[in-house]
This record gives C-alpha cells, structure tokens and sequence, in this order.
C-alpha cells in the first residue's frame, strides 16, 4: 500500500512510518521543514514539504494521487495558541479530507483526541483545542466519498507499548502509550471494515490486533 501521513514529524507519525515501512508499505509524510526529512527517512518515510496551513487543496490532492491510505496525525503542538489549533487542528484536516477527496484516496483515518467536541465550553487553549478537533471530526464524518476512521487516544504517554489496549467507542478515560497508537493505527488502515467508526483508545489488556478486529466485527 502507498500511505500519506500528514504531521509526517509527530511523535506518533515517526512511529506508525517504521511499521509500516518495516512491513513493506510505501509511505510518504507531510512536513514543514527541510531539517524533519532525515528523520522521516530514517523512519523509512519519503519526506514531502508542504505547509497545510497555506497550501491549496489542489496542491495537497498532487500529493495523495495514487495513494491507498491518508493519516491525518498533524497537530499544532504544546505550546501553540488558540488560532493554530484552529489553522491546524481543524483548519489542516479539513483541507486534507477534501484533497484525499479530490485525489480519490477513500480509506481515510484522523487521529482525534479523547472529548473531542464542536460544542466544548470553555476560554483555555485546551478548550479550544478540543473544539478544534471536534469541528474537524465532524467534518471528516460528513464526507460520503471517505472510508473514515477516527481515532481518540486517552493521555499520551511515551511508556514502551505493551500490545494491550481497550478500543471501543466509549472507554472512559485513561492513557496510552504513543507506541500502542501507532500500532493500533497500522492496522486500522488496512482494516476498512472499521470505516465510519469513532473509537476511544486506552490502554487495556486486549492485543491491538484482537482489538481492531473486534470492533470491526470480526
């Protein structure tokens, strides 16, 4: 599979790039800078330099003809203020559904964040951050020509992965390593059947394999 991932250079990006290159996928992310290229190919990424706060969406569709897969990992990041959480985290993922809808690319998966809501009260940056997340989710759902999958992690720790998570569509709050997302994130997305799903993600004690099939029906 050829597989675009936007946010090439998160935390989470990096690690879901060497599984799926380690498994013989074809991968490409999106970054900001010419000094994230190394990383992403020693991740075993090809590196593609694009801002998504201000390129077209013809621009960004160039980029996903031909791909199997779209990943929307990108995010604005700690230490951001409210209007880039909307530019990026709603404003980015918006524009990168329409151009994986423009390309034809349908399997399409959004890493969200757990109380994702367009309707979340409250003047914080997190406040905003959540709200931001919840406008682009309920985006992303309203695109009839995307096999979507919407992903929202608990707390994100960077502990080794263990495998085991509790995958449904409520879980309740908890955390989860960085590691167990990226790799509940590799199956997802060979796993249409998981299309028009919004699911929860902690830790738990099912295998990420066993876990995915599960809420695919399987």
């Amino acid at each position: 599979m050829r597989i675009v991932i936007a946010g090439g250079h998160g935390q989470i990006a990096l690690r879901l790039e060497r599984l799926l290159s380690a498994r013989g996928d074809e991968v490409a992310g999106i970054i900001r800078t010419l000094e994230q290229g190394d990383d992403l190919r020693a991740a075993g990424a090809e590196p593609v330099l694009l801002d998504l706060e201000s390129a077209l969406v013809e621009e960004v569709a160039a980029h996903l003809q031909g791909a199997d897969a779209a990943v929307f990992a990108a995010g604005a990041g700690p230490g951001s203020g409210a209007a880039r959480k909307d530019t990026v985290d709603r404003g980015a993922a918006v524009l990168f559904a329409d151009a994986a809808v423009r390309a034809r690319v349908r399997r399409f998966l959004v890493v969200s964040a757990m109380g994702a809501d367009p309707a979340h009260q409250g003047d914080e940056v997190f406040d905003a951050y959540l709200r931001a997340k919840g406008e682009a989710d309920a985006y992303v759902t309203r695109q009839e020509a995307l096999d979507w999958t919407i992903l929202r992690p608990g707390a994100l720790t960077d502990d080794p992965g263990t495998g085991l998570v509790r995958m449904e569509a409520h879980t309740g709050r908890g955390s989860v390593p960085r590691d167990d997302v990226a790799a509940v994130l590799a199956e997802l997305v060979d796993t249409p059947a998981t299309a028009g799903l919004m699911l929860e993600l902690i830790g738990g004690s099912t295998p990420v394999s066993v876990a995915v099939k599960s809420v695919a029906g399987n």
